[in-house]
C-alpha cells in the first residue's frame, strides 16, 4: 500500500541570504518545502529556487508592506532568523540604536508570528522557529542591546508556544553559539577564533548546517510535542 502523499510546505526564512539563514533556507528546499527568503541584498545573493524578497525590517514601511504578503502567503513554516548587533558599552548605548536592535530582533518575529497564526489555526498546524543565541540565555559585557532582545524573544516564544500549542502549532527558539560564518570569522578573526575553541568542549565552531539540520527536524512533522523550549546548540559552551 502506497503512503499517502505530504502536502508541501510553505517556509518563511528571514535573513536567508548567508550564514546560518542560508544553510536553513538550504535545508528545507531540501526537505522538499517551498521557501520563501528574506534579505536586504540583492535576489543574486540567494538560491535561485527560492522565492526572494528585499525587505528591511528596521523601516516600518518596508516591514509593513511585507506583512500585507505574508497574511495571505499561507505560511506553514516560520523561521525568524534576521537578526542585527551592536556591541557598546552599556552607559554609551545610543537608544535609537538599541530601538532598531530591538525593532528587528524582537518586534519583527512578533509581527511576522501574528501575520502567520491564523493560517496556522485554520490547518490546525504550523511551527514557528525563532533563532535566538547563546546571549538569549547567558550574556556578557557590552552586549544589552542585543542579549535583551534575544532574552525577550525566549520569553515571547514561551509565551507564544502556552497559547497555540492546543491547535497543533508548535513554537521555539534555537539558541546557536559561537558558529562557523563570515561574520563570525570577521568579528574574532583567526586568533580571537583559535583562542576561543580552546573554551568550548567540542574544540571547534559549530557549522551553519548543524544548526539548519535541527531547525528540519524542529519544523518538520516528526516534531510532535516539542514546543516552548530554548534550545542551547553551542558545543557545550554555555554548560560546561
Amino acid at each position: 500500500m502506497s503512503l499517502p502523499k505530504r502536502r508541501k510546505f510553505r517556509a518563511l526564512v528571514t535573513g536567508s541570504t548567508r550564514g546560518i539563514g542560508l544553510a536553513i533556507a538550504e535545508r528545507l528546499l531540501k526537505d522538499g518545502m517551498h521557501v520563501i527568503s528574506t534579505g536586504t541584498g540583492s535576489s543574486s545573493d540567494v538560491l535561485s529556487r527560492v522565492e526572494y524578497f528585499g525587505v528591511d525590517f528596521s523601516d516600518n514601511d518596508s516591514l509593513n508592506q511585507f506583512l500585507k504578503f505574508v497574511k495571505e502567503a499561507e505560511i506553514d513554516v516560520l523561521v525568524n532568523n534576521a537578526g542585527i548587533n551592536k556591541i557598546d558599552a552599556f552607559a554609551e548605548i545610543n537608544l535609537e540604536d538599541f530601538d532598531k536592535i530591538h525593532n528587528v530582533n524582537l518586534r519583527t518575529p512578533l509581527l511576522l508570528s501574528q501575520a502567520v497564526l491564523q493560517n496556522m489555526k485554520n490547518k490546525n498546524w504550523g511551527r514557528i522557529v525563532n533563532i535566538s543565541s547563546i546571549f538569549g540565555n547567558i550574556s556578557k559585557e557590552y552586549r544589552a542591546s542585543y542579549s535583551s532582545s534575544k532574552f525577550g524573544l525566549d520569553g515571547m516564544t514561551v509565551a507564544l508556544a502556552a497559547e497555540v500549542s492546543k491547535f497543533g502549532i508548535l513554537a521555539n527558539c534555537v539558541g546557536p553559539g559561537f558558529i562557523d560564518t563570515e561574520l563570525t570569522q570577521n568579528i574574532l578573526g583567526r586568533a580571537g577564533i583559535n583562542t576561543l575553541k580552546e573554551r568550548i568542549p567540542m574544540q571547534r565552531l559549530g557549522k551553519p548546517e548543524e544548526i539548519a539540520a535541527f531547525v528540519s527536524w524542529l519544523v518538520s512533522e516528526e516534531n510532535t510535542y516539542l514546543t516552548g523550549q530554548n534550545l542551547i546548540i553551542d558545543g557545550g559552551f554555555s554548560r560546561v
